[in-house]
């Protein structure tokens, strides 16, 4: 009998590939996207010195009071915009995405294409 692994399991394996291939520097700091059953959380993350440059979360008074549901497509395109927003006020406008595993449909891409259209370059 095959047996599968788990879909974290898979979704681990997965992010570390992606995070062998790239990570964030000072110039073009690290766009680490995850979500969960209930929320999304984004963040800006220099890789260099390990330090949060800016972050964004559904879990937030004021990102929460904007959205009916925060775990639909159309809750991460509004964390897209909060987070570009954000790091533009810092002056980050080159990131890399850092997906985490998650397959590129759906929230994260509604997230990341709403980070695009918002003034963040990747």
């Amino acid at each position: 009998m095959v047996s599968k692994e788990s879909r974290q399991k898979v979704r681990m394996k997965k992010h570390l590939r992606i995070r062998n291939r790239f990570s964030g520097t000072a110039e073009r700091p690290r766009l680490a996207v995850f979500r969960s059953n209930n929320h999304m959380y984004a963040q800006i993350i220099d890789d260099t010195v390990g330090n949060t440059l800016v972050a964004a979360s559904t879990l937030e008074k004021e990102v929460k009071a904007e959205l009916e549901k925060t775990n639909n497509v159309e809750a991460a395109a509004y964390l897209g915009t909060v987070i570009a927003k954000r790091a533009i006020e810092k002056g980050i406008t080159k990131v890399v995405f850092d997906r985490g595993g998650f397959i590129y449909q759906g929230k994260i891409a509604a997230l990341a294409d709403a980070a695009r259209e918002a003034g963040l370059e990747f």
